[in-house]
């Protein structure tokens, strides 16, 4: 059966489909167990009368005049009939046929008959089924003129309504009390499935009373063992999904706190173009507007790139980061040379294969170029280096600028964090979306000193392709 099918039905309907039906083969595995058994123990039971027969026949046979004389128990034949309440067949012969008393077409058993040793076989005879029963016995002494060994079978042949009877009432009554115990214990089972059922059915009740913005844990009380991985897992999910609804508050407050300030320069700015007629000072004041617009659609633009790292899905795949990383780096060369700046690229010899996202790998390389060319005073270096270690690939992005203390590399990385050595315009975000990306990546991001001691070494260390070796 499909398992959308299952799914579908609940749990509940799952369990008892499953379980009701192994109960009823069970039921019925055991019925015809029952039923194997009452056969075994009817003819048991009804073999040992045959067997006494048996033996009250051959306890009459003599040979004492040389030939084979029976005298019959007619007074036990009957009893025997009447008790097996059916019809009796005997045969008493020698095994050589010479002598036959009885009825003799009784047929005899397929296996082979060993002497004292009773053989019991099912058989048609008169075209009704029968029970034989056979024995053979040395014959002492032997018939006259028969050499000794010569054996004489005693056969006695009941019909089966009897022993039908008999296994036809162990067997109902077997299946009465078989049936009274499944159905007890089908409804035990459902009753048992319905209580151990009851938490889920609580859990259920309890998440969807609750309210939109409620993000607390579930409690475990009360909750099975069997079930309180799928709690903790779901307060897992919860637990992200909080920290992710509290980082997103926190982005909001402070983007409208950070755009809340160019907005009003901005609005001072135009008031002040409105009034004025001077228009050199118009000007002034445009150029102004200009480049507050130009720092102001800088800082929207790095926010949303933050907003993308956080909710974007991951699309990793095997990347050359050297030819990446390389053109991103041509990419600035006009504006280093604009402001008076060296900038290098230097890579080993082997390419740099890591498994990362190649859209975010350019961001993160584009915020480091920006900010390390925008502190780094006319004149200075900015080198971007290649290299890897073990199991994590290195991307390096050294300068000679005003650099960063020591105790405030820590706090690098968080959002609007600004060092204390920062002259230029800026919102602390360029850091912060790059840390992003690379803990995305399972990386981090790692400051240190830059060139000759001084500046600023900003790192992104990401994880190796599988083949890079």
């Amino acid at each position: 059966m499909n398992l959308n099918v299952l799914h579908a039905w609940g749990l509940r309907r799952t369990l008892l489909l499953v379980l009701v039906p192994g109960l009823l083969l069970v039921g019925a595995a055991v019925v015809w167990q029952t039923w194997r058994t009452a056969v075994d123990a009817a003819n048991a039971a009804y073999d040992r009368s045959l067997f006494g027969a048996i033996k009250s026949m051959d306890a009459n046979i003599s040979t004492a005049s040389g030939g084979l004389g029976v005298e019959l128990p007619y007074r036990m034949l009957e009893f025997f009939e009447l008790t097996a309440s059916g019809r009796v067949y005997y045969r008493v012969a020698t095994e050589d046929g010479l002598v036959d008393i009885g009825n003799a077409d009784l047929p005899l058993p397929a296996n082979a008959l060993f002497t004292g040793r009773p053989q019991f076989s099912d058989a048609i005879y008169f075209d009704e089924p029968v029970r034989v029963g056979t024995y053979a016995r040395l014959l002492d002494p032997p018939l006259a003129g028969q050499a000794a060994g010569q054996r004489v079978v005693i056969q006695v042949a009941e019909t089966l309504e009897s022993r039908q009877a008999f296994t036809r009432t162990l067997v109902l009554e077997a299946v009465a009390r078989d049936l009274l115990l499944l159905m007890v214990a089908i409804g035990l089972m459902t009753l048992a499935v319905g209580w151990a059922l009851r938490p889920l059915a609580r859990l259920r009740n309890e998440v969807e009373a609750r309210s939109d913005l409620d993000l607390t844990p579930i409690v475990h009380t009360g909750i099975p063992a069997d079930v309180r991985p799928l709690v903790e897992a779901i307060n897992h999910h919860i637990e992200r999904n909080r920290l992710q609804t509290e980082a997103r508050q926190r982005f909001v407050d402070d983007a409208s706190h950070q755009l809340r300030t160019p907005l009003a320069t901005l609005t001072t700015q135009v008031g002040f173009v409105l009034r004025e007629t001077d228009p050199a000072l118009q000007r002034e004041a445009l150029l102004a507007i200009k480049l507050q617009l130009e720092e102001t659609v800088r800082q929207t633009n790095q926010m949303l790139a933050l907003a993308r790292v956080d909710s974007v899905g991951l699309k990793p795949e095997t990347v050359d980061a050297s030819q990446v990383v390389e053109q991103i780096t041509r990419q600035w060369w006009t504006q280093a040379r604009e402001l008076g700046i060296d900038l290098g690229f230097e890579s080993d010899a082997e390419p740099l294969r890591l498994l990362v996202d190649a859209g975010l790998l350019k961001e993160a390389v584009s915020n480091l170029l920006h900010n390390a060319i925008r502190y780094t005073p006319r004149g200075g270096k900015v080198t971007v280096v290649l290299g890897h270690s073990a199991a994590k690939g290195v991307i390096t992005v050294l300068d000679n600028g005003p650099g960063m203390p020591s105790d405030e590399r820590a706090h690098a990385g968080e959002r609007f964090f600004r060092g204390s050595h920062t002259t230029q315009p800026g919102t602390g975000l360029g850091l912060a979306i790059v840390r992003a990306i690379a803990e995305r990546h399972g990386g981090e991001l790692c400051l240190d000193a830059g060139l000759d001691g001084q500046g600023l070494a900003v790192s992104i260390v990401l994880p190796l392709a599988a083949d890079a070796g």
